[in-house]
């Protein structure tokens, strides 16, 4: 079948590549435009971007998909599909009806639950113990088309949400080979609409989303580290100073946290975002909802990623310390 494709980010770099390795052909790529990164600012191209041009194939970077007559743009290469795999934009009308089997995703959640811009990190942060992918039929509403397939990933509970997003990537993409492939042979799709009592959503995330409620139990705070990783990251503001840091990594020591103060002894009755005991070689325990828990990663503000173990052999926390989950300004 003929294949215009339309993705931007890392996730959407693996079905892209199956395509191009199947019987299928990849008439032309849609992506988002370049964009500034860094501090210097230099202008760089989507994954999918470069993956396209290395195999030579044709590449559009519209502004706009909506009211500037895309949809005769596409025309041009007379899809028989439209594959979408996180491309960013909502596909008007006129897109969606161009191709003759109409237009497909593939969405990181398995449908209805997790509809939107972030599936995978809400689906860590709510610790699911699976999520999947789902190869569905596009229509005009979000995440709402009849559903082609799904299939599952256990999720680990070490995993951030970039190793499950790659993960999930290379799953979307078998599982998208194999139903163009039934497609192309039957000359139809078959889909199943989804249950609308079952359905549940994921908002795009925001810097802000990153901050840490240590009122929460130590659990839960694990999740939610593992979640916004690689972004926004989870964060929390130290003392009156109100020092940034990032809280990369965390292990729950529920009812053996005393095992792990260097003198067996912590904090009594400390406060949410309380350090509570510095643990040579391990890191230092937070005073949560429920518990003392060991932050074994962090980033303080101005300074790289470090183990839990150096920041305490650099001397940049004391017992005391409290982190707020807020910056009262």
């Amino acid at each position: 079948m003929r294949i215009v494709y339309m993705g931007t980010p890392d996730f959407a770099v693996a079905p892209l590549m199956k395509l191009i390795q199947s019987a299928h052909e990849v008439v032309a790529v849609v992506t988002q435009p370049d964009k500034p990164v860094g501090r210097g600012r230099t202008l760089t191209p989507p994954p999918v971007k470069t993956l396209a041009l290395k195999n030579g194939l044709p590449v559009l970077q519209p502004e706009k998909i909506k009211g500037m007559a895309f949809d005769k743009e596409l025309a041009v290469y007379s899809p028989d599909c439209i594959v979408v795999a996180a491309y960013g934009k909502i596909l008007p009308k006129e897109v969606l009806e161009l191709p003759t089997y109409g237009c497909i995703n593939i969405h990181a959640s398995l449908l209805p639950k997790y509809r939107g811009a972030a599936p995978i990190q809400r689906a860590i942060i709510d610790a699911e113990l699976k999520t999947g992918v789902s190869i569905m039929v596009m229509e005009e509403g979000l995440d709402t088309g009849a559903i082609i397939s799904c299939e599952e990933l256990d999720i680990i509970p070490d995993d951030d949400a970039s190793l499950v997003s790659n993960a999930l990537s290379l799953l979307g993409a078998g599982l998208l080979i194999k139903e163009l492939d039934k497609i192309e042979k039957t000359g139809k799709i078959v889909s199943t609409p989804q249950d609308e009592s079952k359905a549940s959503y994921a908002p795009m995330l925001k810097k802000s989303d990153g901050l840490i409620d240590w009122t929460q139990s130590g659990d839960k705070i694990i999740c939610h580290m593992m979640g916004m990783r690689p972004w926004p990251t989870a964060f929390s503001y130290r003392g009156k100073a109100k020092e940034m840091w990032k809280f990369l990594r965390a292990e729950s020591l529920k009812g053996f946290e005393k095992d792990y103060a260097d003198d067996g002894e912590l904090v009594a009755k400390a406060a949410p975002g309380t350090v509570t005991a510095l643990v040579k070689g391990r890191g230092f325990l937070v005073r949560t909802g429920d518990q003392h828990l060991l932050i074994t990663e962090a980033q303080p503000q101005g300074k790289r990623a470090m183990s839990g173990a150096d920041i305490i052999n650099g001397n940049l926390l004391n017992v005391g310390d409290v982190f707020l989950s807020e910056n009262n300004e």
